[in-house]
């Protein structure tokens, strides 16, 4: 018998190219093109490095605090984590461990297959419509596998990578039919042009709301996500982070995720921004004849009925310009192209053009 009968294997989530070179335009990975708040940079120059020799606080006091306030829930309602993928890694393990398969869509944020094989959890994939759209009924009663009881629902609002959005009535109507199981919104894109789903979870005990600071907050690189609950799913998912990992988020995290929630002007600056230049681009890609559904996201998700997405993504990739692309079936005909500055999405535009030669 080999040692190696033994290893728990797992095929890995393949996140977006991080090219080594700089001088590149960076469209491949949904991050803001913007810096973090001003008061972050301030504090990261102030702080004080002695204290790092010390443990962090493993409650995240100051930053649950500030995120409680600043989204008027208690702070007993809120659970932060290394990013919004710790954070969901979590609430897998907490709440996903009956026998009956959890369910999500499948086109959807590929790492949630990817935790389900790690922690041996069943699943089963919902096909979206032609549109790429959620279908309600398909996660309610006798349209969920037949009937058949599932043991947890999942799913990204604005969705990945299609960035289509379902509105919070559809979203109530899913959590209501389903209340013994946990229902999970994912919210990574919900900045740029949705509802949070926040409020139902005053309502309803068995919904979580899961955000990050990667997209609208611009700091994917500090990894600080966070959920929303009831009081005792919070409790739940704390007391597994107490036994996995008690000490989380480091002190520059939670220091400069503080500064983060404070400059709240900062904050919808640049998501105007962001959504200013995206309807910009929207309007530029179907002039060159891309079509996509009306993303609500920091990223389009097009294909074009006449040219190879393929060959244009590795055009781009051949002038450093880095979109993504995807192998999956349903959706290997499309790029998902991240919405930067200004001065980089005309760049890109320009190069389609080219490409294409329009």
């Amino acid at each position: 018998m080999s040692w190696e009968e033994n290893v728990r294997k797992v095929v890995p989530y393949t996140p977006g190219e991080q090219p080594k070179n700089r001088n590149v335009i960076k469209l491949n990975t949904n991050e803001c093109p913007y810096p973090p708040a001003p008061g972050v940079k301030k504090a990261l120059q102030e702080f004080d490095v002695d204290t790092l020799r010390l443990y962090p606080d493993p409650s995240a006091t100051v930053l649950v605090d500030a995120l409680a306030e600043y989204y008027d829930v208690k702070s007993s309602q809120v659970f932060v984590g290394v990013g919004s993928d710790d954070v969901l890694a979590m609430i897998f393990m907490t709440f996903f461990n009956s026998k009956n398969p959890i369910i999500f869509p499948d086109i959807t944020y590929s790492f949630y297959d990817v935790w389900a094989d790690l922690f041996r959890i069943p699943y089963r994939q919902i096909p979206l419509d032609e549109d790429f759209n959620i279908v309600k009924e398909d996660y309610m009663g006798k349209g969920i596998m037949g009937g058949k009881p599932c043991g947890g629902i999942i799913f990204p609002n604005p969705n990945a990578p299609t960035g289509v959005l379902i509105g919070l009535d559809f979203i109530e109507d899913i959590v209501k039919a389903n209340p013994d199981v946990i229902v999970v919104v994912d919210e990574a894109y919900i900045d740029f042009g949705g509802v949070s789903a926040l409020p139902l979870i005053q309502k309803y005990d068995n919904l979580l709301v899961v955000q990050t600071f990667s997209k609208s907050r611009a700091m994917a690189g500090i990894r600080i996500g966070y959920a929303f609950g009831s009081e005792k799913l919070i409790q739940y998912l704390n007391d597994v982070k107490f036994s996995f990992n008690s000490y989380t988020l480091n002190r520059t995290a939670l220091t400069l995720g503080v500064e983060a929630v404070k400059d709240d002007a900062y904050f919808k600056e640049i998501v105007g921004k962001i959504v200013n230049t995206r309807e910009w681009v929207k309007n530029e890609l179907k002039e060159l004849g891309f079509t996509f559904r009306d993303s609500q996201s920091n990223f389009i998700f097009a294909t074009h009925p006449d040219y190879d997405v393929v060959e244009i993504f590795e055009e781009l990739r051949k002038r450093d310009i880095y979109v993504r692309h995807f192998n999956g079936e349903r959706i290997k005909d499309y790029l998902r192209i991240t919405i930067g500055t200004d001065d980089e999405m005309n760049i890109l535009i320009k190069n389609i053009k080219e490409i294409i030669k329009c």
